[in-house]
């Protein structure tokens, strides 16, 4: 678990490890089930069998909750990154683009609560509009995509091999972008991601990387 940031302390038994993760589990099933505007600490803590004084121990608030159970989300997704690029070697950085989106839509269908909070955002619904002042909920300084298209970037083109330098960091932070509101409008058309519209985020990312990584 790699949530700190988020916590008040950091859980040292693992009897409380596990009470953390619960939290964390029922968070994300009650995110999907009422949303985040009706998402109570009290219903989390019942429902994960801690004290409400034990919730307190470990958050401050739902939003630091959200912000943890966010944190795991992004290290779950890069985490099934890494695994997937160590299994299969790349035979082009185009299957990386691909990789990169297939395991956010799968997460969006398959991970619960992350429909409505992947990697910080607090969606109305799972394909928007977010909630103001959630852009920064993984850093106060900087905005969630930039998180994720500094880790991304990292994992990528560590793999890659491709020299870093400023011009590749920000042409992430551009991709992530696009392809979060391209991935945002195909869950608005359906509820399990419209094919066609994944189909046109890869190439649109595809086509824009092309000039920093061909």
């Amino acid at each position: 678990m790699t949530t700190g940031g988020a916590l008040r302390r950091r859980p040292a038994q693992r009897r409380s490890q596990e009470r953390v993760e619960r939290m964390l589990d029922e968070c994300a099933l009650l995110l999907d089930e009422v949303g985040y505007a009706a998402l109570t600490t009290k219903e989390v803590a019942r429902r994960a069998e801690v004290p409400i004084g034990t919730f307190y121990q470990f958050f401050t608030d739902k939003q630091s909750l959200v912000r943890a159970l966010a944190l795991r989300n992004l290290e779950a997704y890069l985490d099934r990154i890494a695994s997937r690029l160590a299994a299969a070697p790349l035979s082009d950085w185009t299957d990386a683009v691909d990789l990169v989106v297939d395991e956010f839509v799968r997460m969006k269908r398959t991970t619960p609560g992350f429909g409505v909070v992947d990697f910080g955002e607090v969606l109305a619904a799972p394909g928007g509009p977010a909630l103001p002042g959630t852009q920064r909920m993984l850093d106060e300084a900087l905005e969630n995509n930039v998180i994720v298209a500094d880790r991304l970037r990292s994992l990528i083109v560590d793999r890659l091999g491709v020299a870093p330098g400023d011009g590749l960091s920000r042409a992430f932070v551009v991709a992530v972008e696009a392809a979060d509101a391209v991935l945002k409008l195909a869950f608005r058309v359906h509820p399990d991601g419209d094919p066609d519209l994944i189909a046109e985020c890869k190439r649109l990312v595809r086509r824009y990387l092309s000039d920093h990584l061909a």
